[in-house]
């Protein structure tokens, strides 16, 4: 999952959402659909859009992607996006994705602003006591992004001694670097604010999933990972905190209606629509 978004996107993106109030306020929860009925019910996705390939921003709608609500004239696609258009037409619901930064994603669900989550989110139980979770349709490794030549002795977390590894605020991610390692933990907003400190030389190193480790360390590129595995060379991790679920307001009916949907999802179409996402996530 190749590399995130460019920074005129992402510099364009940021001052879109700024343009937007920035928290990405959603509509009410019905409208006509495209070529679909005039009472058929919205359903309103929230993600970042900039967490490649699980989902990122584009200027066009190629390879299958969604526009973005609140984002004038920008598109998004990535693995959740996919997951969530097709989760759209089980339910026959039409598809409305909106970009929020992401400590606004629960809170938004919470509200009603937006109806489900699909975002790489991990069901972790802090996140449980504020909403609910979904069953499961991926997980993966936590591993350290680099730059080639930079970390070629890290083979476990202990070798992150003293080393700054950054990770993304709110997140399990910078919960399981600042509390099992004696890193010089840095805490950043996003994952393309976490690339452009690596390139900058800022930090060492960041935490990510392995997929989002695949689309940054193409054949090519300056970048490269530890390939650390859950509870043996890397992070003491419960698979909840390295899996992913959609996120749902308490109590919501649509719980047990997603999870129809992921019971047909098996884990080989989880691994062939990653490796799809992969292939096609944008270059720096």
């Amino acid at each position: 999952m190749k590399k995130f978004l460019s920074l005129m996107l992402a510099a364009g993106l940021a001052l879109s959402l700024t343009a937007c109030g920035g928290n990405g306020d959603a509509p009410s929860a019905t409208g006509g659909a495209a070529g679909g009925t005039s009472d058929q019910k919205v359903l309103k996705v929230g993600m970042e859009c900039n967490y490649a390939p699980y989902n990122w921003s584009q200027a066009d709608d190629s390879n299958g992607a969604v526009p973005i609500q609140n984002v004038a004239n920008m598109y998004t696609n990535g693995y959740d996006v996919q997951v969530a258009k097709n989760l759209a037409n089980a339910l026959g619901m039409k598809l409305e994705i909106y970009s929020y930064e992401w400590d606004s994603l629960v809170p938004a669900v919470q509200s009603g602003n937006l109806d489900v989550i699909v975002a790489g989110m991990s069901p972790t139980e802090e996140r449980k006591e504020k909403i609910e979770f979904s069953d499961i349709y991926y997980s993966s490794n936590l591993v350290v992004i680099t730059k080639k030549g930079m970390l070629d002795n890290v083979k476990t977390i202990a070798d992150l001694d003293g080393k700054k590894i950054a990770a993304q605020s709110g997140t399990s991610h910078y919960n399981a670097l600042s509390t099992q390692t004696t890193a010089q933990a840095n805490e950043m907003a996003d994952f393309s604010t976490m690339l452009i400190a690596l390139d900058a030389g800022t930090i060492d190193g960041y935490v990510a999933e392995e997929p989002t480790a695949m689309a940054v360390c193409t054949d090519g590129s300056n970048y490269t990972y530890i390939p650390l595995v859950n509870n043996d060379t890397g992070f003491q991790v419960p698979i909840e905190d390295t899996s992913i679920a959609v996120g749902v307001k308490k109590g919501s009916d649509l719980t047990a209606k997603i999870n129809e949907y992921l019971a047909t999802f098996s884990t080989d179409d989880q691994k062939a629509l990653m490796s799809q996402m992969v292939e096609i996530a944008p270059v720096e």
